[in-house]
């Protein structure tokens, strides 16, 4: 399944959405080369997140295998990597993909919780997401790298706040391709159920692959924080439509 859009009307323009996917293509662009190989694996030795160089269970100058006979060195602790690493990616499909989710789900929650707020979410969505990560596998010097760990906060948050709006999905069965339109619920804890059914064979495994603990500790922190929010404060209801 995949979504094409929500039928889910704003307040406001989402300006810090906005921002944070153009620091996201910024960064791609600016770091990472727009992924041609070697400012890629540059900025992955020098900005992406691994969990034993961290914690100090790698020792400095470990050989670390990127693959097509490429590595790095590791050097010293960087915790700066836990909030660089959110804005990296591996690919054009990753960054992409991931951009079009936030582009989906970020405008409401950020309309719900306004931009200062949001931005400090999203931020700690990301943290979470990575904690998830480096405690399913702590001595891992595999380097991390993606927003999806804090887009699964925004995913947690919008499956509270707003579990009935519609989303209009791309139904892919074989050949066949169909499109419909289901409660925002119901495609969340789907996205929720897979990262788990994946996550929990990995768990300790410290081999390269999708991140799935980051998605998931991502997506529970989301939904933390916005049953706190509807606690503290009741729904509010858009004044116009939404922009696309």
């Amino acid at each position: 399944m995949f979504p094409l859009r929500d039928h889910n009307p704003t307040a406001r323009t989402p300006w810090v959405t906005y921002g944070l996917m153009g620091l996201n293509l910024w960064v791609w662009f600016r770091w990472q080369g727009l992924g041609f190989p070697e400012p890629l694996l540059t900025s992955f030795c020098e900005h992406a997140l691994m969990p034993g160089a961290l914690l100090g269970l790698a020792e400095p100058g470990t050989l670390v295998p990127l693959g097509d006979n490429a590595s790095c060195r590791l050097g010293e602790r960087n915790p700066a990597s836990v909030f660089t690493s959110m804005f990296m990616h591996g690919g054009w499909l990753h960054l992409l993909g991931n951009l079009w989710f936030l582009f989906i789900f970020g405008d409401n929650v950020e309309d719900r919780l306004g931009p200062l707020r949001f931005l400090f979410f999203y931020l700690l969505a990301g943290v979470a997401a990575a904690s998830a990560q480096i405690l399913s596998a702590p001595a891992s010097t595999v380097p991390m790298v993606g927003a999806s760990g804090a887009i699964g906060g925004v995913m947690g948050a919008y499956a509270v706040f707003y579990p009935k709006a519609r989303v209009d999905l791309l139904v892919f069965l074989g050949f066949f391709v169909t499109r419909l339109a289901v409660p925002a619920f119901v495609v969340l804890a789907y996205w929720f159920a897979l990262q788990v059914l994946a996550g929990l064979p990995a768990l300790g495994r410290s081999g390269g692959g999708v991140a799935f603990w980051a998605h998931i500790g991502g997506f529970l922190a989301g939904l933390v924080w916005a049953l706190g929010e509807l606690r503290r404060t009741p729904a509010q209801r858009p004044r116009r439509g939404k922009r696309r």
